[in-house]
C-alpha cells in the first residue's frame, strides 16, 4: 500500500457495492436506458437512479439523450476511465500490480485453427452512410481476417458521407471511398455472432434478429447531424469525435471478440 493511504481508492469502494458492480457490468457490455437497467437488476428504479450518480459523479459512467426519444437517456461506462481506475487502483495497493494496457489483437499472421470459426459481427445504424461503415472500416483494419465484419441501415442512403470517407482516410489511413451503403433487408437469414446498433432509432425499431446473436448498443450521436454540410472543407470536428470513439469502444471490443489464450507463468 501507498505510504499513508488507509482509504481504499474511490473505484474499490464504489465497485464493492453489489448493485453498482452489475451496473458496471451491464453498461460495459451494451448501453442502457434506466428502464432496461431496472428490469436486468430486479431493482426499483429509485435506487438504480441513485447508484447511477454516483458512478457518474465518479466520471465512470457518462449519459447521452437518445436520438431517437429525446425524453429518454442512454448510459454507458467510459472504459477509458475505468481502466485508469483500475491501474490507479491496483497502484495504490502496490506499485508492481499497476495494470498495463493490453497489446492490440494483431490483424495478419493468424493460423488456420484461428480463423477456422471466426467471430461474425454486424454494425447497424439507419442510413449506413458514417457510423456503421465507420466501424466496420475501424475493426476490420484492426483484426483483419479475424473476425467476419459488414454493416448496413434501416434506410441506408445512395452513398456514403463524403466526411465519413475523408476522416477515416485522413486519421487511420482507411479508404472506403468505393464502398456503397446496404439495407439490413440484405442481411436476413444470415447469422451473426455479434449486432452492434449505433444510432438510438435502429436499435429500438429492429429487433428482427437471429435470438442467438448477441445484441450490443453504442450510443453514438450523428456525426452528419452535428456538422451539417461539410464537403467543401477538410474539418469535420463531428466526425473525428464520432470515429475517436468508435475506435476506442472498438479496441475495448477486441478482446471479447478475440480472448488471448491464457498462457501458464513458467516456473
Amino acid at each position: 500500500m501507498v505510504p499513508g493511504q488507509t482509504v481504499p481508492p474511490t473505484f474499490v469502494q464504489l465497485a464493492a457495492h453489489e448493485v453498482r458492480w452489475r451496473l458496471l457490468s451491464e453498461l460495459a457490455r451494451s448501453d442502457l436506458r434506466v428502464r432496461e437497467l431496472v428490469a436486468l437488476l430486479g431493482q426499483p428504479q429509485n435506487l438504480i437512479s441513485y447508484h447511477l450518480r454516483l458512478l457518474r459523479s465518479a466520471g465512470l459512467v457518462e449519459a447521452r439523450r437518445s436520438s431517437f426519444d429525446g425524453r429518454d437517456s442512454y448510459y454507458h461506462l467510459d472504459l477509458e476511465s475505468c481502466a485508469q481506475a483500475l491501474a490507479a487502483a491496483g497502484a495504490a495497493l502496490h506499485p508492481a500490480l499497476r495494470l498495463l494496457p493490453t497489446e492490440p489483437a494483431k490483424a495478419a499472421g493468424t493460423t488456420a485453427a484461428e480463423t477456422s470459426a471466426v467471430p461474425s459481427v454486424l454494425f447497424m445504424c439507419t442510413g449506413n452512410s458514417a457510423r456503421s461503415p465507420i466501424a466496420e472500416a475501424l475493426l476490420r483494419h484492426r483484426v483483419g481476417n479475424r473476425a467476419e465484419v459488414t454493416s448496413a441501415g434501416s434506410h441506408p442512403k445512395a452513398h456514403l458521407h463524403p466526411d465519413a470517407v475523408r476522416v477515416l482516410r485522413r486519421q487511420y489511413g482507411i479508404d472506403i471511398a468505393d464502398q456503397r451503403p446496404r439495407h439490413l433487408d440484405t442481411m436476413t437469414g444470415r447469422p451473426f455472432d455479434y449486432v452492434i446498433s449505433l444510432c438510438d432509432k435502429v436499435r429500438e425499431v429492429r429487433r428482427d434478429f437471429d435470438d442467438h446473436s448477441q445484441r450490443l448498443h453504442w450510443s453514438i450521436p450523428d456525426p452528419a447531424a452535428a456538422n451539417g454540410d461539410t464537403t467543401a472543407r477538410d474539418s469535420c470536428p463531428a466526425f473525428d469525435r464520432a470515429a475517436a470513439e468508435i475506435d476506442t469502444r472498438i479496441r475495448y471490443l477486441q478482446p471479447v471478440l478475440l480472448p488471448t489464450p491464457h498462457r501458464e507463468v513458467q516456473p
